[in-house]
């Protein structure tokens, strides 16, 4: 590895096990169901003014869709993310990390990541789901090959939005490849969730940052300190890379520094509003209907703060299941205090400039 390379790797490093709030980028479309780059853009400039620490692009929520030939819009809509980022964040002293999403089969996931590497993305969040029927052996050979190009986020994606079972063998071998810089542990399930954090543990890494995506339960891996072993220390969640943080992103930024560094009378209070944040995610992302529901919910959320102009999705048959209005109204109405609707208001005329 050159020189600048592994100093790029290891700012990467950094900046990832310092813990950053990292919003899953949602697709802007118009009513035509085309690119709407003037609210793209727009959603870009909220993330960075509200502080995240990072946007990914083309992962689920962006629209797994977006590569289909027939629509065109993967390398676009990386670009603008990018150029954006760039651009926006030239004077304001800070500027968050790119990532960009890679699917597929080792041919498909290599030609994905080396786009984001032309493009100039920090690192890639590697989604296993066309390997479903792989073994350990072969899905570790295609990581290694993938980050031979730019540095891997690993990411546990539940197999009900695509995603496949990952064993607890399987990273610790992932682990043993030495540009995963972090893992997204999002199988929405405590079990599974534990399998990824034990084989950090018995890896011994210190260098490799662990980033909730079990948006069901944010606070609770935020401020859970999971033993390591004996004489090791607790680990503990650095940030979130999370479909929930695509909206009120900058109450997110709060809610991440009131967890990692809580007081004691702190705690209960937090555990109390996460289960406050884990209602309002049922209504947006719909597990009642199978997260039929999840992208529009999303959306629907950023129409009613005017970031976007509709809830459209790539796919016309894909809306807001029944009910899911209702239930978005109830938990608005309930917890305005998980939203950043003010915030939003302040600067949205500025955003879509």
């Amino acid at each position: 590895m050159a020189d600048s390379d592994a100093a790029e790797v290891a700012r990467l490093r950094k900046l990832l096990l310092d813990g950053a709030v990292i919003p899953a980028h949602p697709l802007a479309l118009t009513e035509a169901r085309r690119l709407d780059e003037r609210r793209q853009v727009a959603l870009t400039r909220y993330y960075c003014d509200a502080g995240a620490g990072g946007i990914a692009v083309g992962v689920h929520t962006t629209q797994f869709a977006i590569r289909d030939d027939s629509v065109g819009l993967l390398e676009p809509v990386l670009a603008l993310a990018r150029e954006t980022v760039r651009k926006w964040c030239r004077d304001r002293g800070h500027s968050p990390l790119t990532i960009s999403g890679v699917v597929g089969n080792t041919a498909q996931a290599l030609r994905e990541a080396e786009l984001g590497a032309l493009l100039g993305y920090d690192a890639i969040l590697l989604s296993l789901g066309a390997l479903r029927d792989a073994d350990n052996h072969a899905i570790l050979e295609h990581c290694r090959r993938i980050a031979d190009v730019l540095p891997v986020v690993g990411f546990y994606l539940q197999p009900a939005v695509g995603g496949r079972v990952l064993d607890r063998a399987f990273w610790r071998g992932f682990l043993e490849i030495e540009r995963v810089v972090a893992i997204k542990v999002a199988p929405f399930d405590r079990y599974r969730t534990l399998d990824v954090v034990t084989a950090l543990a018995e890896s011994g890494r210190q260098d490799v940052a662990l980033y909730t995506g079990n948006d069901d339960a944010i606070v609770a891996d935020l401020l859970t300190p999971f033993p390591a072993g004996d004489g090791v220390p607790a680990l503990r969640f650095s940030g979130g890379l999370l479909g929930q943080w695509a909206v009120w992103t900058h109450k997110a930024v709060e809610l991440l520094r009131r967890c990692r560094q809580p007081d004691n009378a702190e705690v209960l209070p937090l555990l109390a509003l996460g289960a406050e944040l884990t209602d309002a995610n049922a209504a947006i992302f719909d597990p009642a209907h199978q997260f039929a529901g999840c992208i529009p919910g999303i959306h629907e959320v950023l129409r009613r703060q005017g970031l976007l102009a509709g809830r459209w999705c790539l796919d016309p048959h894909e809306d807001l299941s029944p009910g899911q209005a209702d239930a978005i109204d109830r938990v608005l109405t309930r917890y305005p205090h998980l939203t950043d609707d003010q915030f939003v208001s302040e600067h949205l005329d500025r955003w879509l400039r």
